[in-house]
């Protein structure tokens, strides 16, 4: 049974394969031939393969530049990395955070089947995090058994309908229509950037309408702009560490200059990876979708991983990335003057957090909407985690924790009640809020494309 267990979340955790599967199956309800059914499936698995080897293009250029940043300011603290906690908690929460997975998922399907939560959540190495997040959580909160299992799978599901839900308004306007809604758990970032978009949308025009002057009509390439962006400040990181520390450490003994403007370049072509993965998962996972959506869980919508908004703006990307990033080293050096723990700014939470926060901005409220909305998530994902890691229990002695806002939120919203009210306040809790958001969701109904 543990094996078949083991089995199951292995393929559930993995996106690419968990999609695929879901092509699958809407290719064949549709009755498509068998050559459609084989090529819709291998290029869905193919598009998150490549979406999934630009992040991890992305991340690993990124280490080298939290490194140089750490040692050029002489900063300790904790690093907010979801997979950093995870591998941590894993030992002591694997089985819980696994039966959580699968029944929470299961719950998900019943949601989107029975109310107008419509919403497929299929970002299985996030749902993986939040069903290990809730064990703990809960665990914390002394909850235990079977009581564990049931409240957590239904607060995932819960989780991931009503996120994904939230996020759609600001989803329309960046896409056009409903096919396809947001699964990532940095929903409250998201929905806060686009209302401070709002701010700004008589006054701000869209950073893809930026106008360079015509000796520098190069950097209307967002490659080109992102690659010779990010060299400078490599260069600069590496300029602030040293020579001898990068040269030592990082660089295996290739000069720093050098080293820098490879891994700058390394991390435009890994943003360059994602959006070509992205635009293959959406030509083939939409039409596959329908089938599911007319047989199964009609008018239903995929929720999919945060860089399927990258290409509808990427200049965007690349200002929320910096501008959450500045607020990070803004609210580290207001930490570390003010005494207690000090939130080391996570570049890859930063990022990812960061960029998307910047489509979302941007769609509301142009270039000013992407710079201050972003800038606020930065904000977010520095300070809540000092309210969050008293909740984690023994983990809250780690060096590291939960960097995206939903965790954080619900961390904060669940831990306390759990420790003033206990586990009949947590239970009414998660009622009420599904209860909540069904019906405003009922009323709202889906709009039309603005």
């Amino acid at each position: 049974m543990d094996a078949l267990l083991s089995i199951l979340v292995d393929i559930l955790s993995q996106p690419a394969v968990l999609v695929a599967i879901i092509a699958f199956i809407g290719l064949v309800m549709q009755q498509k031939s068998a050559a459609d059914v084989t090529k819709g499936t291998t290029k869905t698995l193919l598009g998150f393969i490549v979406l999934s080897a630009g992040a991890g293009v992305v991340s690993t250029s990124l280490t080298p530049f939290g490194k140089m940043f750490q040692e050029a300011f002489g900063v300790q603290g904790v690093v907010p990395n979801n997979e950093a906690i995870i591998s941590i908690a894993l030992e002591n929460y694997g089985s819980t955070a696994a039966l959580i997975m699968v029944f929470g998922m299961l719950i998900n399907i019943f949601i989107a089947r029975v109310t107008n939560l419509k919403y497929i959540f299929l970002t299985g190495h996030h749902t993986f995090y939040m069903a290990a997040f809730l064990a703990i959580i809960l665990t914390v909160a002394d909850l235990n058994g079977t009581m564990l299992i049931v409240v957590g799978s239904i607060a995932l599901g819960l989780i991931m309908s009503m996120f994904p839900a939230m996020a759609q308004p600001a989803m329309r306007r960046i896409t056009g229509n409903n096919q396809v809604g947001l699964g990532h758990f940095g929903t409250i970032s998201y929905i806060s950037s686009a209302g401070i978009g709002m701010l700004f949308k008589k006054g701000s025009k869209s950073t893809e309408d930026i106008n360079f002057p015509k000796g520098l009509s190069f950097l209307r390439d967002s490659s080109v702009s992102i690659s010779l962006t990010m060299v400078v400040i490599y260069i600069i990181a590496a300029l602030f560490a040293g020579h001898t520390f990068v040269e030592e450490n990082l660089s295996g003994g290739t000069n720093y200059i050098v080293y820098s403007l490879i891994q700058g370049v390394t991390f435009a072509a890994g943003v360059f990876i994602i959006l070509s993965g992205v635009r293959l998962i959406l030509a083939e996972i939409v039409p596959a979708f329908k089938g599911i959506s007319e047989r199964l869980v009609p008018n239903s919508s995929p929720a999919l991983d945060c860089p399927i908004v990258f290409p509808y703006a990427p200049n965007a990307v690349l200002i929320g990335f910096f501008s959450s990033f500045i607020a990070g080293v803004i609210g580290m050096f207001v930490l570390f003057i003010t005494g207690g723990v000090v939130i080391l700014p996570g570049v890859v939470p930063h990022f990812f957090l960061g960029a998307t926060s910047g489509v979302f901005g941007n769609a509301t409220g142009g270039v000013k909407g992407a710079v201050f909305g972003s800038f606020v998530n930065g904000i977010i994902i520095t300070f809540l985690p000092i309210l969050f890691l008293p909740l984690l229990g023994d983990l809250g002695n780690a060096a590291t924790t939960f960097s995206d806002t939903d965790f954080l939120v619900v961390g904060i919203v669940l831990g306390n009640i759990g420790k003033f009210l206990g586990q009949f306040g947590i239970i009414l809790t998660i009622v009420a809020a599904g209860v909540i958001a069904i019906l405003v969701k009922a009323k709202v109904g889906k709009r039309q494309p603005e």
